[in-house]
């Protein structure tokens, strides 16, 4: 299973944990395997959907993000399978 927006131009994306914290992004893409593009969906991490990264634990990991007005702590290998652009 492959979810992503599909745009006219060529939009350059990062994986979700390279953004700083209080930078903003939106999902373009979910990759990984059918479960986990389900579970991270669940979540409301949906292609085209508004993401913040708030903060990082002191070890790196989890990250805290908010999307669609609440918080959710998600693990960076999690956060690696969300392509978000910048801005």
């Amino acid at each position: 299973m492959y979810s992503e927006i599909h745009t006219s131009t060529a939009v350059q994306t990062i994986c979700l944990d390279e953004l700083k914290p209080g930078e903003k992004g939106t999902i373009r893409q979910i990759k990984g395997t059918a479960g986990e593009e389900v579970h991270l969906m669940e979540m409301g991490l949906l292609p085209g959907t508004s993401v913040v990264l708030i903060k990082r634990a002191p070890m790196g990991d989890p990250i805290e993000i908010r999307v669609r007005n609440y918080h959710l702590s998600i693990r960076c290998a999690e956060a690696r399978s969300v392509m978000v652009e910048r801005g």
